[in-house]
């Protein structure tokens, strides 16, 4: 395994790939989870697989590692899809 990531703008690349590789394969289920209000139960498996694989890859160190995640599934799985907006926004 290469060594882990320690540069704050790569760990947040990752994460943004990862999160898009997901809208990429799973919009349709993003799209009822969005209007279901369930997206987290909806996806779960595959989003804990995705940050648990981040985790592998990002250093410790790096401050907010957890936060830089978090945003990116709010900022490309969520506030970028307009193919639905659900119902609290």
């Amino acid at each position: 395994m290469s060594a882990r990531i320690e540069d704050r703008a790569r760990a947040e690349r990752l994460a943004r790939v990862l999160i898009s590789d997901l809208v990429a394969e799973w919009s349709e289920q993003i799209r009822i989870g969005l209007e279901k209000d369930d997206l987290f139960e909806r996806l779960g498996p595959q989003l804990e697989r995705a940050r648990v694989f981040y985790r592998a890859r990002v250093a410790e160190a790096i401050a907010d590692r957890e936060r830089i995640f978090s945003f990116a599934i709010v900022d490309v799985m969520l506030a970028r899809n307009t193919a639905v907006r659900p119902y609290v926004w």
